[in-house]
């Protein structure tokens, strides 16, 4: 079969354009459309097959297999040479297609007097909506050119997909942005909140994927991309030099705004009859499914780079982005793939939710969203391709789950757990001014963290003794450049002027692992959590953490200071960053300036080592503080960041148990001060097994004080300590079971 011309395929793609426009149903359409390639194509098959779910691709239409099996042949995907090519995102092209490996024979279909299959994806950006083919009874392969073409009018199908152009009779037609979703994710904040989606990044929305004027095409694109290699140079030249890891970054930009093959082949796709936007999407979809498939995790990130530069390119054509018009709803999701801090802060207290497809408990987003209160759910996959602006969106940050476009029943169910959560807390604001004190008598102090002078508020609000841990990498976080002194002074200052009388317990940069400062490159190391991070930071550039400590001793101007230094491993640690606090006060005192009129230095106890410490070490230390996140995750050796394992291991476990029993008996012995951090903190049951064992003060997020505090006023923690050693001489694994029991008894 002779191969087909350019003019070939832009006649096909006008066809195409003419009969997708055509009022019709959608399986009238798809019917058509079917009929339409097979003849274009000389084949005998031509067959468009959707997804049904994510998992299972659906025969919507075809012409030339059995009319029966339509909406009734399904394939999982990977399964057969359809599956293959849905999985990979790669095309297909064989001359024997049973003897091509994976091959299914369906049976229903009469597929088996077909020798050539020639399978191409119809996806759009990373979305996978199916599976375009041709087949006919001669044994052959189909040419490079026939494979081009077959490309170019799935990418036109995906683009009229997604302006609804299938919308019709049979599941699988029913549009991925009409139906309600379910996202499960991960928890990176507690809470829930119901809104309306408010795209960080909205997706551009391609409306004339066919190209009438080849040569008009071309000539939009190149002004488009000469803007757009510009715009690249420019923000280089504003670059700073000390910002290498944004320079390495825009450097990539500017190579792939450069690139002679990018642009080759989006000419050539505008030649075979694609406008310039459709060209653009047609090479960013290929790039996708090429580098998603890389082992190389250099390769795969590379991909967010040629992502946004295609969207900044493709916004360009369009005219479509941020300045557009559009309006923020009045109770926003805010749903991105991902997002720094400083953006996130803009937003602010507006937001009602967060939902990442990326990001991590520990994220920068991870902090914001706790400092600001606001439910966050991450690793929600795929959903900046399935949500547009003004869905109705649930987020349940408790369990990590996202419902999109939520069917009624679910959404008046959810609204009924919100509705009770307000209540409960509404019934907790009567014991703000209240002690957690036990039946028993034994009073527990209860302290917030916090990270911004946006979280001081809540301070009153929650009934706090005290900040039990401010943060103090979010200043650095949403900088490009470390922050000067005095800026740092001046934060510091107005931290503990919000605070009042109540005591601020400051936490040097704990940076590294997954907070990076944009001022710093990030360090390649195949597990972040047990590498150069925190203290590690501070010691080996000591200049970063001197310019900090001499911050907040200004701050405090002749008030007591209280500092914390994270992820203490020895003794020797903490003795030499207490040094370089110690010389700092004196070198102020030196040079005439006011110093604290109190310093106490801590520091966090993370790392199961610190725990086996020479007891000298709990002698000279002013306090410890349990950093129950991460102490756990090394302790189970369970990596927090990983779904599979991080809610494997129970915190109420009798091991995990005994170790904070010694940490409370090493620091009893030396009358050292000791208080659990975390998030194990504010969960009620965890904190009132916390205070039976003898931790006297926890520091939680501020919305779980009043919850907690609540349930240790109505136990006696002596008896509780009773029910925890009975079920540890039982040889029970966990004692949340004896626990929960006994507390539902009372």
């Amino acid at each position: 079969m002779p191969e087909r011309t350019e003019s070939d395929s832009r006649k096909l793609l006008r066809r195409l354009r003419d009969t997708l426009a055509t009022p019709a149903k959608g399986q009238e359409r798809l019917d058509r459309i079917t009929r339409l390639i097979a003849h274009s194509m000389g084949t005998q098959v031509c067959s468009i097959y959707l997804f049904r779910d994510s998992e299972t691709l659906e025969l919507c239409a075809t012409e030339g297999l059995k009319a029966a099996s339509v909406h009734q042949t399904r394939l999982k995907l990977g399964e057969g040479l359809v599956g293959r090519v849905a999985r990979f995102g790669q095309p297909v092209n064989t001359g024997s297609a049973p003897a091509e490996r994976g091959f299914r024979y369906m049976p229903e279909t009469g597929e088996e007097i077909y020798s050539s299959f020639l399978g191409v994806p119809i996806q759009r950006v990373g979305e996978k909506l199916g599976v375009l083919v041709v087949q006919s009874r001669e044994a052959r392969q189909f040419s490079d050119d026939e494979v081009y073409g077959l490309e170019v009018v799935a990418m036109v199908l995906a683009e009229m997909a997604e302006l609804g152009a299938f919308l019709g009779e049979g599941e699988a037609m029913a549009r991925v942005h009409t139906r309600p979703v379910l996202f499960r994710g991960a928890t990176g904040q507690e809470g829930s909140a119901e809104g309306r989606v408010w795209l960080h990044e909205p997706r551009v929305v391609v409306t004339n994927p066919v190209g009438d004027d080849p040569e008009k095409e071309s000539a939009r694109l190149a002004v488009a991309v000469a803007e757009l290699r510009e715009a690249v140079d420019r923000m280089l030249a504003n670059a700073l030099s000390t910002d290498a890891d944004h320079l390495e970054v825009l450097e990539t930009y500017r190579m792939f705004a450069n690139s002679r093959g990018w642009m080759r082949r989006m000419e050539e796709d505008i030649a075979r009859g694609l406008s310039a936007e459709a060209a653009v999407e047609k090479e960013q979809s290929s790039a996708r499914a090429r580098l998603e498939q890389a082992s190389d995790p250099y390769l795969r990130d590379r991909l967010y780079d040629l992502d946004d530069l295609s969207n900044r390119l493709l916004r360009l054509l369009t005219g479509q982005g941020a300045d557009t018009g559009a309006e923020m709803p009045e109770n926003p999701v805010l749903v991105a793939r991902n997002i720094g801090p400083a953006e996130l802060l803009d937003y602010g207290r507006r937001l009602r939710g967060v939902v990442l497809e990326e990001g991590s408990v520990g994220s920068h987003a991870a902090i914001v969203a706790r400092a600001l209160a606001i439910p966050l759910v991450i690793h929600a996959q795929r959903i900046t391709s399935e949500a547009l602006n003004g869905d109705a969106i649930l987020v349940d940050g408790d369990q990590g789950l996202v419902h999109l476009r939520p069917e009624e029943t679910v959404a008046h169910a959810f609204r009924d757990k919100i509705a009770m959560q307000a209540e409960a807390q509404s019934s907790y604001a009567s014991l703000r001014e209240l002690p957690a004190v036990g039946t028993c008598g034994t009073h527990i102090a209860l302290f917030m963290n916090a990270g911004l002078m946006a979280d001081l508020p809540s301070l009153v609000g929650s009934g706090a003794d005290g900040v039990g841990l401010f943060r103090t990498e979010l200043q650095f976080l949403i900088r490009n450049q470390v922050p000067r002194r005095g800026e740092l002074a001046a934060i510091y200052s107005r931290v503990m002027d919000a605070a009042g009388h109540r005591p601020v317990v400051f936490r040097t940069l704990d940076i590294g692992s997954d907070k990076v400062l944009p001022s710093m490159k990030p360090q390649d190391e195949p597990n972040p959590a047990m590498g150069w991070r925190a203290i590690r930071v501070g010691l080996d550039k000591p200049g970063i953490l001197r310019m900090q400590v001499q911050a907040l001793i200004r701050a405090a101007k002749g008030r007591p200071l209280t500092v914390m230094f994270p992820f203490i491993a020895n003794r020797g640690e903490f003795l030499t960053a207490r040094k370089i606090l110690t010389d700092e006060v004196l070198r102020e005192a030196a040079q005439g300036r006011t110093v604290p009129s109190q310093v106490e230095v801590g520091a966090m106890l993370e790392t199961p080592s610190l725990a086996f410490a020479p007891q000298e070490f709990f002698d000279e230390v002013d306090f410890i503080s349990i950093g129950g996140n991460d102490l756990k995750q090394f302790f189970f050796a369970a990596d927090r960041e990983n779904e599979r394992v991080r809610r494997r291991y129970d915190t109420l476990d009798t091991s995990f148990l005994a170790l904070l029993e010694q940490i409370i008996d090493r620091c009893a012995r030396s009358d050292t001060p000791l208080s659990f951090c975390g998030e194990d903190a504010g969960r009620p049951i965890e904190a009132v097994t916390f205070a039976a064992l003898g931790l006297r003060t926890l520091s939680m997020r501020p919305a779980s004080i009043g919850p907690v505090k609540h349930l240790i006023r109505r136990v006696n923690l002596l008896d509780l300590k009773d029910v925890i050693d009975e079920a540890r001489a039982s040889g029970a694994e966990s004692a949340r079971a004896a626990v929960t029991g006994w507390l539902a008894r009372q």
